[in-house]
């Protein structure tokens, strides 16, 4: 256990919280999240999950644009200058899963064949996923929840391989944050807000 495993836990339990809240500073704890995660990850050998960092920082760069300059139709009904919550189409869940698919496998064989990455289809399919839940809280989908709880399960799998003491707790503290979450958004979607 290291000072940067703990900083990243309590930053990220801080983001995940103020995201489940639609609170936009979530973006603010977020950008210093994955820097502190990338070098976590990178003295840990899990290179899968330190290259998410900087994609991850872009993501959330974008979430940020869009949580708080939404189109006129996508406006919140408790805060005009707010995204409302939406949910994703049947045809883009499909292109979505055949991603998340075809290129976590693609970057597994890369893994396997070019690091010492203790899990590598495990650690490429979470970086796939996780990929996907960003993009998804980035446009604030009610979805993003669903795609959140099934990489915390795989996280807390990857996090005990890897020898991490910390980051399992705070996958268990975040699954439990997502299932509130997918709760309160989806209120907040019937609601229009």
């Amino acid at each position: 256990m290291t000072w940067v495993e703990i900083i990243s836990a309590l930053l990220g339990l801080s983001c995940v919280f103020l995201a489940g809240r639609g609170s936009k500073y979530n973006f603010w704890v977020g950008y210093l999240y994955n820097i502190f995660l990338f070098c976590l990850f990178w003295h840990q050998h899990l290179y899968a999950a330190m290259i998410l960092q900087p994609v991850a920082f872009a993501i959330n760069t974008f979430g940020h644009w869009r949580w708080t300059h939404p189109k006129e139709e996508e406006r919140s009904a408790a805060d005009s200058s707010s995204l409302k919550v939406s949910a994703m189409s049947r045809g883009k869940w499909i292109a979505a899963a055949a991603i998340v698919l075809s290129g976590g496998c693609i970057w597994a064989l890369c893994l396997q064949h070019f690091t010492q990455d203790p899990a590598p289809w495990l650690d490429s399919y979470v970086l796939m996923l996780t990929f996907l839940a960003q993009y998804l809280s980035a446009q604030k989908k009610w979805e993003c929840w669903i795609v959140w709880l099934i990489v915390n399960v795989a996280n807390i799998i990857l996090y005990i391989a890897s020898g991490l003491y910390i980051m399992p707790i705070v996958s268990l503290l975040y699954l439990t944050n997502g299932v509130w979450s997918l709760l309160s958004w989806r209120k907040k979607m019937k609601r229009g807000e």
